[in-house]
């Protein structure tokens, strides 16, 4: 951040010098705005935007955090609130109503007017997580016996507050979506030649209550600025924007990151969230995984009259079940992230089972005879360490508890997921911390039952 560009826009706000804001503000890049924003106190903060003009203020309002944002809206002059709440874009809007209070979004909807006011409201009344929570009913539409001429003319005159011009919805007398044209396609024809005779009638559009993840998905696939919104009678309702997805998806990656962590997803930013509620997210989980870890003692314990009669069992513990913890966290990001792309479903599972189990072989092999190898090198060619008399079954039951092992870790992590998508749960939670705590369980049962058939008669 521009310490000199702060140090001026604090100045501005202070003493409540909008002209040389405006001035300053040829300087300064958005962004940069947004993090000067932030770096101001909050008294700072709502001395700026009582003087931020409403392009600006509208933009900041939009990224700022959501503890900003009420201040800001709580304290500015309420005429001024009103005038930013009416020329905010409706999905913006709704984004930052459903981010409050009832009775704050009760106080802020009494801000606008009739027209706005009922949008709102609209758009409230959708589905959370829907796409109707996401649309704006800003856009522009023709109809199919207009000429191009006519379509200019219409856009000349109520395109201004459009959210995007770069497609023109076709809709006809009851308002049922037709087609979807892209502007250019307007560009090169005859001004005097139908709208109908430009469209293909091919169109791709969203149902208003699906549910907005996805909406991810359909525009990732089909390279779209904008996709039109409609009812179940196919009625235009909005348009969902790019910009709106793009954010989307943002929030949705930093959630599942988040989840994946081991923790649950904080729904605000690391730098805003309170310690307080830092913990309450965070202690959750880790209780969990501790009772999980705690099934490990219990299992030693069963297992505790062999560790007693051959010791150097004890040693091999620790790279036993990290491998297994490692090889399931490994499977369980790959499929998460396979799964968020769309590229595997729960139909799929057969070809990940196989597809795992093979790699899980082929790595427990491979880890297996690492750990064999380093076994012989300390006994035999270092002399490091001695091992026994019988110390190529101790290698021999370490290389196939590794093969055993890093086969369940691999296979749990990628089934774990899958299942979980089909139960109606976030595959995330399925994080890495999980799996790791299941298969280390696990991976000690893998490994002692192995130790008993490999050295029955010998050292047990």
């Amino acid at each position: 951040m521009n310490k000199k560009h702060l140090s001026v826009i604090r100045e501005c706000a202070i003493q409540q010098d909008e002209k040389r804001l405006r001035r300053s503000l040829k300087y300064v890049r958005f962004t940069e705005l947004v993090n000067i924003v932030n770096a101001l106190s909050e008294e700072e903060q709502i001395a700026l935007f009582e003087i931020l003009n409403d392009y600006y203020a509208i933009k900041c309002l939009k990224v700022l955090p959501i503890k900003v944002k009420r201040n800001i809206m709580k304290h500015i002059n309420h005429q001024h609130a009103a005038r930013l709440l009416n020329a905010m874009p409706d999905d913006d809007r709704t984004t930052f109503f459903e981010e409050l209070p009832g009775r704050v979004v009760n106080e802020l909807l009494k801000l606008l007017n009739e027209k706005e006011r009922n949008d709102a409201l609209t758009l409230l009344g959708y589905p959370e997580k829907s796409v109707g929570r996401l649309m704006t009913p800003h856009y522009v539409a023709v109809k199919k016996e207009w000429t191009v001429h006519e379509v200019f003319n219409h856009i000349k005159h109520h395109g201004q507050n459009s959210e995007t011009l770069n497609v023109i919805y076709v809709i006809d007398d009851n308002g049922v979506l037709i087609d979807d044209i892209r502007i250019r396609e307007f560009l090169f024809v005859d001004q005097e030649k139908l709208v109908s005779e430009v469209m293909d009638g091919k169109f791709l559009s969203l149902l208003v209550t699906d549910k907005e993840e996805d909406t991810i998905d359909i525009f990732r696939k089909n390279n779209r600025f904008a996709l039109p919104v409609t009812d179940k009678n196919s009625v235009l309702l909005g348009i969902v924007t790019i910009d709106d997805v793009l954010r989307l998806a943002e929030d949705e990656n930093t959630r599942d990151m988040q989840k994946m962590g081991g923790s649950e997803a904080l729904d605000e930013p690391y730098t805003q969230i309170s310690f307080i509620n830092l913990i309450k997210k965070r202690a959750g989980w880790l209780v969990i995984l501790f009772f999980g870890e705690m099934l490990t003692a219990t299992a030693m314990q069963h297992f505790d009259g062999e560790i007693q009669r051959y010791v150097v069992l004890a040693l091999f513990i620790p790279l036993i079940i990290s491998s297994g913890g490692n090889s399931g966290s490994q499977a369980s990001s790959i499929i998460i992230r396979a799964m968020a792309l769309g590229e595997v479903k729960f139909s799929s599972w057969w070809y990940v089972m196989r597809k795992e189990i093979m790699s899980g072989l082929i790595l427990g092999i491979i880890l297996g005879t690492v750990g064999f190898i380093r076994i012989f090198l300390w006994q035999d060619v270092l002399h490091w360490y001695n091992y026994g008399e019988h110390w190529i079954l101790v290698a021999s039951t370490v290389f196939f508890a590794l093969i055993g092992v890093v086969l369940w870790g691999t296979l749990a992590g990628s089934m774990l997921p899958l299942v979980l998508k089909k139960l109606g749960a976030d595959p995330a939670a399925s994080s890495a911390p999980f799996v790791a705590t299941l298969v280390d369980v696990t991976g000690l049962i893998i490994y002692f039952s192995i130790a008993y058939i490999v050295m029955q008669g010998k050292m047990i």
